[in-house]
């Protein structure tokens, strides 16, 4: 097969049911684009049969390439390890569940032809359950904040993107990976299309509400110092509340002559600054234990086995 002009990216976990389909629908759409193409399925030690789906397909269609990894390393790392096996001149990166429809991809091609190195999907109207659209955009509100920089809770994986600016991405070598802030990060001309949110399959969401709150914080952590410098603001701002106070209680005694009696006043201060002083060397505590993660240099994900990829090689 000659070399892929465009490859497409899909992280799998628990979707075994969605694969054929997702397949199907995947050739019916890159055909009329391109005769070199190439499809990359990442199976991330999910709990069901996703690895034997994938090797039907690779068995079928040569230009399907499998991925396991040797355990649930986590979406990112998947797409990472997908990333790192494509060849393609444009990337398309896609969830599994057909949530981000395959149709949408000769929209996102068209503009990438326009000259755009990240080409990037709005669904305009989501289909997720209210629970999740409203956790989102929680979490995108809190990570615009802490982050310094503008997010868009309808804006997720799903886009094409450049050679260049997936390279450019793949350079950033941290253990906690987060694809759409990264391809934020690294710049490049980029462009938004609106696509139509598709129904999700039954498959069950893997990110539980633990998992989202982790993730939430492990991306903060990584990309942005604000809370460190929020402790701080926060610490500066009760030591002037104290002088201030310490200075009114001066001036009570001094004028009126009459002393502040209260030891649960005391015993309250105690309490709350003992507990400030525990959550500031918490959020420092958090920052050294990633900076201990990533200086022991462990491979980002580990290939069990590969089908038509040309080998189960591992990351450096």
């Amino acid at each position: 097969m000659n070399k892929p002009n465009l490859s497409v990216v899909v992280p799998v976990f628990g979707a075994e049911a969605c694969l054929p389909s997702l397949h199907k629908r995947l050739k019916v759409v890159l055909e009329p684009l391109s005769k070199d193409f190439e499809i990359i399925l990442v199976e991330d030690g999910g709990p069901d049969a996703s690895w034997t789906a994938i090797e039907e397909i690779c068995r079928k269609d040569p230009k399907v390439k499998g991925v396991k990894l040797s355990r649930n390393f986590g979406q990112h790392a998947a797409i990472t390890a997908g990333l790192e096996r494509a060849a393609g001149d444009r990337i398309v990166i896609m969830d599994c569940d057909l949530q981000d429809r395959p149709e949408a991809i000769p929209l996102l091609y068209a503009k990438a032809l326009e000259g755009f190195d990240v080409v990037q999907a709005r669904r305009t109207i989501r289909n997720d359950r209210i629970h999740r659209r409203l956790a989102s955009r929680v979490f995108y509100a809190l990570f615009g904040y802490l982050t310094e920089t503008r997010q868009d809770a309808s804006i997720a994986n799903f886009g094409i993107y450049s050679q260049k600016a997936i390279r450019a991405v793949l350079s950033m070598r941290e253990t906690l990976r987060y694809f759409p802030a990264m391809i934020r990060w690294v710049g490049f001309r980029s462009a938004v299309v609106d696509v139509e949110h598709g129904t999700s399959s039954n498959r069950r969401s893997s990110y539980t509400v633990g998992k989202l709150i982790r993730l939430a914080l492990g991306v903060v952590i990584s990309f942005s110092e604000k809370p460190l410098r929020l402790v701080v603001k926060l610490g500066f701002s009760i030591s002037l509340l104290s002088f201030v106070w310490a200075l009114a209680l001066a001036v009570r005694a001094a004028v009126i002559r009459q002393s502040v009696a209260g030891w649960s006043s005391v015993i309250v201060s105690i309490w709350f600054l003992s507990g400030l002083i525990i959550f500031v060397l918490g959020v420092v505590g958090i920052y050294v234990g990633k900076v201990f993660e990533q200086v022991k240099h462990r491979p980002l994900y580990i290939v069990e086995t590969s089908l038509n990829a040309g080998g189960d090689e591992n990351p450096s």
